[in-house]
């Protein structure tokens, strides 16, 4: 599968963005500066070219800043290419695409609406794969009992605090 990538800034930093003909193949958060994230891109897409997003990605792009400028921009409409991803994932981000922003979901909630209330850690597993972050936004899912769980991204848990809190998110 052929990629291309873009970088653009944000108000938390220079993102990433990569697609195939099929649709949004990943996304990057801020590697610490432009030229960071362009290597993660260029790790994660080997081969890939940076180039001008074509309009659809470029929709995708502006909605992605919107939503990191404070606006409640809903996600849902950005196409993912989840070439690769397992299906269980497939089901785990299907789930969490559907939390609006500025509200969470737990672990233990996106398990049980995929019928196994067991499967809470197998979701956090599934979430810290996720390579559409912000697009999938496992930054929306926390912990049971008022915790923020993990987050893989750059900066952890403190960027997952920093998107909830442009959201307007109420974590406790």
């Amino acid at each position: 599968m052929t990629h291309s990538f873009a970088i653009f800034e944000t108000v938390v930093g220079d993102c990433g963005i990569a697609w195939s003909d099929r649709g949004v193949a990943g996304f990057q958060l801020p590697e610490g500066d432009a030229a960071a994230t362009r290597g993660r891109m260029r790790a994660r897409f080997a081969g890939a070219e940076e180039a001008a997003p074509p309009s659809n990605v470029q929709q995708s792009i502006d909605a992605i800043v919107s939503l990191m400028n404070g606006g409640r921009t809903d996600l849902t409409f950005v196409p993912l290419d989840m070439d690769g991803v397992p299906e269980f994932h497939q089901r785990v981000y299907g789930v969490a695409r559907t939390i609006r922003p500025g509200e969470t979901m737990t672990y233990g909630e996106i398990a049980k609406r995929l019928g196994d209330p067991a499967a809470a850690r197998a979701v956090g597993q599934a979430l810290g794969r996720n390579p559409f972050a912000v697009i999938v936004p496992c930054h929306r899912v926390v912990a049971a009992g008022g915790g923020t769980g993990g987050f893989s991204a750059g900066g952890g848990t403190a960027t997952k605090l920093k998107l909830l809190a442009i959201e307007g998110a109420q974590l406790f």
